[in-house]
């Protein structure tokens, strides 16, 4: 009789059992293969859900922005259908199908409102029964017939400013008179081919050198083209033209009429463009005056409370001429010391909080302050490290974290502008001509979309 193979055999015991690790490993790792699966799955699937919701979010502000100046000239429906096309015009064929969930349209305070929601399909969250992660975005954008807004627009009259502002006009400087601009001065005569001029600056009137603080005038026109397109009828935007120096002067108090603000930028007299310039610039004097210029801001309601903005054009150094030739001119030191050269610094963003501080936002055009190799009065001062220079002992600074003292005052100025300003995106660098020109309307424009996206 064949012998069974169970037979004789000793039960096994459940101690005997726990105590058995065969195939612990496949058990463990079957066991958490579903959870591991789907943690991964969370991060990857909720990580494609936030690059959808921000692309969404994105497009919803472009659409709506496009289709708010519509509100008034055409009727709601045609309005909405516009949202609607605009935004579908900006998916793409592996975009999750979305839906709007309401458009208010509100034709009396020229805004709309939108919601957009989405079902964003899910990979390996499908092991859990995650089919798909829901996402939404909303936007109120307010239209520019609701918005009332004063544009305090300074320009910086130091006499650095005076620097020609194209390479080729630089150059032509250095080899005529052996100076790219007028030497911090326009009071200065020089002579050229025997034939004697008054001043740096009629020498470069004479020879058609365009100067920085020509450029900056031009910056300005370029604004007031654009009030003139974002408020043909003039009733909404007004602007207000100013100077900083060793203080601020109001040149044209804020006017609806961009014709008055063009005939004072042409005008010698009005001390805008670059006939003149002055021995310093005290931005903690100037900005502190602005303020009780500017005033508090208001909400834009009504043009009794309008949005305040400053554009601020500078190559922002606090100085004062005679602080390179180591001797006082009794405006701020009245007997010279030594090192006299070392409060020639960057200026203190916490000045420009003079302004933040009434509500009204700061947008600055850096207008770069070019450095000059072997010039003896740049190397002296903005040419020099930040740690000897008399930034933080006389003029109240603390450098932004992370900056070492080692870097030069020239370097660290477009770090305290940038800080100057109310946001990164009303900071702008300006180096050519061109630049410069176009860099102030840069900044406008990017106002006027942030004002108008109220959510």
């Amino acid at each position: 009789m064949t012998k069974l193979p169970w037979k004789n055999k000793k039960p096994i015991s459940l101690a005997a059992l726990l105590a058995n690790r065969s195939g612990n490993i496949a058990l463990t790792f079957a066991i958490l293969l579903v959870p591991l699966i789907t943690a991964v799955g969370m991060s990857l699937d909720f990580a494609r859900a936030y690059n959808v919701r921000s692309k969404m979010q994105a497009n919803l502000d472009a659409a709506l922005l496009a289709a708010v100046k519509n509100v008034g000239t055409k009727d709601s429906q045609a309005i909405e259908t516009q949202v609607k096309d605009w935004f579908a015009a900006q998916a793409d064929l592996n975009d999750p199908l979305y839906s709007f969930q309401n458009i208010d349209i509100d034709t009396t305070g020229h805004s709309i409102t939108a919601t957009a929601t989405a079902a964003v399909p899910t990979t390996l969250l499908k092991i859990a029964n995650v089919e798909t992660v829901d996402v939404a975005v909303s936007t109120s954008v307010s239209g520019p017939g609701e918005n009332y807004l004063n544009v305090y627009v300074v320009l910086d009259k130091s006499a650095s400013m005076l620097l020609a502002a194209t390479a080729s006009g630089q150059t032509k400087m250095r080899s005529m008179i052996g100076c790219e601009f007028a030497c911090h001065s326009t009071n200065e005569g020089v002579s050229y081919k025997n034939t004697w001029y008054s001043s740096y600056y009629s020498f470069a009137k004479k020879y058609d050198i365009q100067l920085r603080a020509d450029v900056s005038v031009d910056a300005v026109s370029e604004v007031l083209d654009l009030i003139d397109v974002a408020d043909s009828t003039h009733k909404r935007i007004k602007v207000g033209l100013y100077t900083a120096g060793m203080t601020a002067t109001e040149v044209l108090a804020p006017t609806f009429s961009t014709s008055k603000a063009r005939k004072k930028l042409a005008a010698n007299s009005a001390g805008l463009n670059s006939a003149t310039s002055e021995e310093a610039t005290f931005f903690d004097y100037s900005l502190d005056k602005l303020k009780t210029m500017v005033g508090p801001a208001g909400d834009g309601s009504s043009a009794s409370s309008p949005l305040k903005l400053v554009l601020l054009l500078t190559d922002g150094v606090q100085s004062e001429r005679n602080w390179i030739h180591e001797a006082s001119s009794g405006f701020r030191f009245p007997t010279a010391t030594n090192q006299l050269s070392s409060v020639l610094t960057p200026l203190n963003p916490d000045w420009c909080g003079y302004l933040k501080g009434l509500n009204a936002s700061v947008g600055v055009l850096y207008t770069k302050y070019l450095p000059l190799s072997g010039d003896w009065g740049y190397e002296k001062t903005v040419g020099q490290p930040m740690s000897t220079s008399r930034y933080k002992s006389v003029w109240g600074g603390t450098m932004v974290a992370g900056v070492s003292s080692k870097t030069t005052r020239h370097a660290y100025i477009p770090i305290a502008l940038e800080a100057c300003a109310s946001s990164d995106d009303l900071f702008i660098s300006a180096n050519s001509s061109d630049e410069i020109s176009t860099g102030l309307s840069a900044i406008f424009q990017q106002y006027l979309s942030n004002i108008r996206l109220t959510n």
